[in-house]
């Protein structure tokens, strides 16, 4: 039996790593001699740097940066000397879970700890950086960011702003003339699976802003405050990337590195890591793919891990099985996406706390559970 395992983060509970190696041990509780290939996934959030260390080695470089809140914190990212490639996680820095819920006021946060990252690995030598954008606690459309890089915001009195989402309505003049020259040397790459363009229904504040903070009376105003952003961050540059696919990922981040970063390529989070895994072609070796994800829900179908993989699979005829912490809406349409099952691992009563705390026991337990019935049953595409 030939199975590849392939989750990804189940957020605030287990790495990518963690959920690999639990799935892991609950195959071989059951079938030892099965032949597994690990290719912990993710999306660009959570998770990324972790996983594309194990895939391309290197090593993980420390450096003092802020968080959201402008507290002082240690950040790390990966670097590989011999490429000299710097892979950083926006959540690093301006991570979600690095604000507490009482906390959690987009206006105040900022993405400046990912500049200073940024500029790190432009200290380092940086050829190549790739930018996990995902899990942000910011909805500030880039201006932290931008502004650790050397990028100036001024209000109408011509005083200089501090770079967050309390000053997305009062930006009357950007200067970039300062902004870090490496970056006109560096290959850049975005790498997300959010598609999301910075304004409208579909953007990055009525999306993503609720579940920073904003609350559903404030949407409104939020929404036109990004779009004063963005109409003074056109009239300075020249580029008006707000309808861009990502634009909207990481409270908007997308939208202020399109604008302002002359050699920048966006690629998916999941295709970046599936290169270079090779995953397509163990895909057509394999019996089963077993992955998984913390929460199964709408947003699954919008290229996440998961259904990226079942896309992939299906050519190949490969039956995908995915394990979630929790199952949102109607999951019936996974089987047209090529996925067989759609499993919750947990398996009594319990508290959302409890079974975030639990989150490795229940998903081995489920995964052992799963394999004890395929051996009992028999089940042909096994082999």
């Amino acid at each position: 039996m030939k199975i590849i395992i392939s989750p990804d983060s189940f957020k605030g509970s287990m790495t990518t790593m963690d959920a690999a190696d639990q799935i892991e041990a609950g195959i071989r509780a059951v079938y030892p001699q099965a032949e597994t290939w690990k290719i912990p996934m993710a999306d660009g959030g959570e998770g990324t740097v972790d996983t594309l260390l194990a895939l391309v080695g290197g090593e993980k470089i420390k450096h003092h940066v802020h968080d959201p809140c402008g507290r002082p914190i240690t950040a790390s990212y990966c670097w590989s000397e011999k490429s000299k490639t710097a892979i950083i996680e926006t959540a690093a820095a301006s991570g979600l879970t690095l604000v507490p819920e009482s906390e959690r006021v987009p206006e105040r946060l900022t993405t400046y700890g990912t500049g200073q990252l940024i500029k790190h690995a432009l200290d380092q030598g940086a050829a190549k950086i790739i930018l996990g954008l995902g899990g942000s606690a910011t909805v500030d459309g880039g201006a932290g960011c931008l502004q650790a890089l050397g990028v100036k915001f001024f209000d109408g009195d011509n005083k200089e702003l501090q770079g967050s989402g309390q000053m997305l309505a009062t930006v009357e003049r950007i200067e970039f003339a300062d902004i870090d020259p490496r970056l006109h040397q560096v290959d850049f790459v975005i790498a997300s699976d959010v598609k999301n363009p910075l304004l409208g229904d579909q953007g990055a504040v009525y999306v993503f802003g609720p579940q920073k903070g904003l609350q559903p009376s404030n949407l409104d105003e939020y929404e036109n405050k990004m779009r004063s952003f963005a109409d003074q961050v056109k009239q300075s540059t020249g580029r008006d990337e707000r309808h861009q696919a990502g634009a909207g990922a990481a409270g908007g981040l997308g939208f202020g590195l399109m604008s302002f970063l002359p050699k920048l390529q966006v690629m998916s989070g999941f295709e970046l890591i599936a290169n270079l895994s090779h995953l397509e072609e163990l895909m057509k070796q394999a019996d089963l793919i077993i992955t998984g994800e913390g929460k199964f829900d709408s947003q699954s179908y919008q290229g996440k891990v998961p259904v990226g993989i079942s896309r992939m699979a299906m050519p190949y005829q490969v039956p995908v099985v995915v394990f979630t912490g929790k199952i949102e809406g109607n999951a019936s349409n996974a089987q047209m996406e090529g996925i067989r099952m759609v499993i919750p691992i947990v398996d009594q009563a319990m508290t959302l706390d409890q079974a975030m705390v639990q989150g490795k026991p229940l998903l081995f337990r489920s995964v052992k559970r799963f394999f004890e019935t395929i051996r009992l049953t028999k089940e042909s595409f096994v082999g």
